[in-house]
């Protein structure tokens, strides 16, 4: 890059790329494409990448590779699990590399580490990046699953196999992602000894784990942020103890028990005070019994993925009300509870109409300090939770 490209990038680093773009610049020396790239990526990493963004001197590559990575905030997660799982680490071998987000955090983990990647363009862009962000990881050009032939022996292997076929079209399922990790997982455990995978939040994490053979699943994480589901991670070892389910939402991990016998209580939704939304991860793991005897509340109906309590359970992970009034839709109770309020922030959870045709229903604008949840209880009577935070 020429200085006068990189004054341009630092002039307009604020500045409309589409704008940029249509104006051009008159100043040929100027690598208009490498320039409108590097504001891009720099404007992205602001949100996905803080602290690389706030790093002087790293480049940016195009824009899938960017809008695939990881997130700064999951690949802080991951390097949580090196440090709880390998507190004496050793090696790291990443052998999908990408844009080099996970390795760069989870690189500090380990005392060396090995980034993989087989697209020269790319390579060239993280090698630059290593050397100013994680100078003990070594990068290799080239293909991971021949790195992974003639590797002796790493304390972790990382893979986080494409998701999109050679048609660019996404996919999802393990068998279906480059390369095929069902294919090489006996030689994945042979030569490490931890395998983290990266998969599709897509996947039902329960036929990943069968696809995978339960015997070799240490962990499962299913990974969200601003509660929407981001990754799904399985730990693999060669032989793994009982599997472990960990549902983690922003800063707040909570590891799902395996065996609890005491019944949840018994709560008659007229009388529940508290009413409870769980986080993305929750709602994902599908593990709601758990849910209801950990911390003291109760399913509304095994579809409406909805609790209650009596008592505040501050704990619960997700969002949290206090119940107003529980109503039903009966227009005399409907002008009573709603009497005063003109908006509201309104979910339906298995309930016959959406959120849009029950705000048109009730005459309600959205926002404002009140919520309403409607729902089905288990007897099949629709209702409505007026509830503020």
């Amino acid at each position: 890059m020429n200085e006068k490209t990189r004054n341009f990038i630092e002039k307009n680093m604020d500045a409309d790329v589409r704008q940029l773009a249509l104006k051009g610049c008159r100043d040929k020396e100027v690598d208009l494409s490498l320039a409108l790239r590097q504001i891009a990526g720099h404007q992205k990493a602001r949100q996905k990448l803080p602290s690389w963004a706030a790093s002087d001197g790293l480049l940016y590559p195009q824009h899938l590779s960017l809008e695939q990575c990881s997130s700064e905030q999951t690949a802080k997660y991951k390097a949580d699990i090196c440090r709880r799982l390998l507190p004496s680490s050793n090696t790291l071998v990443d052998l999908t590399g990408g844009f080099g987000v996970d390795i760069s955090f989870m690189s500090k983990a380990f005392e060396q580490a090995t980034y993989v990647e087989q697209n020269e363009e790319l390579f060239s862009v993280v090698e630059h990046n290593m050397a100013l962000l994680a100078p003990n990881v070594k990068c290799i050009n080239g293909d991971g699953v021949e790195v992974l032939h003639h590797l002796s022996h790493a304390t972790m292997i990382y893979m986080d196999p494409a998701r999109r076929d050679a048609h660019g079209a996404r996919t999802y399922g393990i068998s279906d992602c480059t390369p095929n990790v069902l294919e090489l997982r006996d030689e994945l455990l042979q030569k490490a000894d931890v395998v983290m995978l990266k998969l599709s939040p897509m996947l039902d994490w329960r036929k990943a784990v069968e696809d995978l053979g339960q015997q070799y699943v240490s962990e499962v994480h299913i990974v969200s942020s601003q509660n929407e589901c981001k990754e799904l991670l399985l730990v693999l070892k060669k032989q793994a103890e009982d599997m472990q389910l960990f549902c983690a939402n922003n800063d707040e991990t909570w590891q799902v028990p395996r065996f609890i016998q005491q019944e949840p209580p018994h709560i008659n939704p007229s009388e529940a005070r508290f009413l409870y939304e769980p986080n993305a991860s929750i709602m994902k793991a599908g593990c709601f019994k758990e849910v209801e005897q950990v911390f003291g509340v109760r399913q509304l109906a095994p579809n409406s993925h909805l609790f209650v309590s009596s008592e505040k359970s501050a704990t619960f992970p997700g969002r949290k009300l206090r119940i107003s009034t529980a109503i039903t839709m009966q227009k005399r109770e409907l002008r009573t509870a709603l009497q005063g309020i003109d908006r509201a922030n309104i979910t339906t959870r298995n309930f016959p109409l959406t959120a849009v045709q029950l705000r048109q229903r009730l005459k309600l604008k959205d926002g404002g300090d009140h919520y309403i949840f409607a729902t089905t209880l288990q007897d099949g009577q629709h209702i409505l939770f007026i509830c503020q935070r």
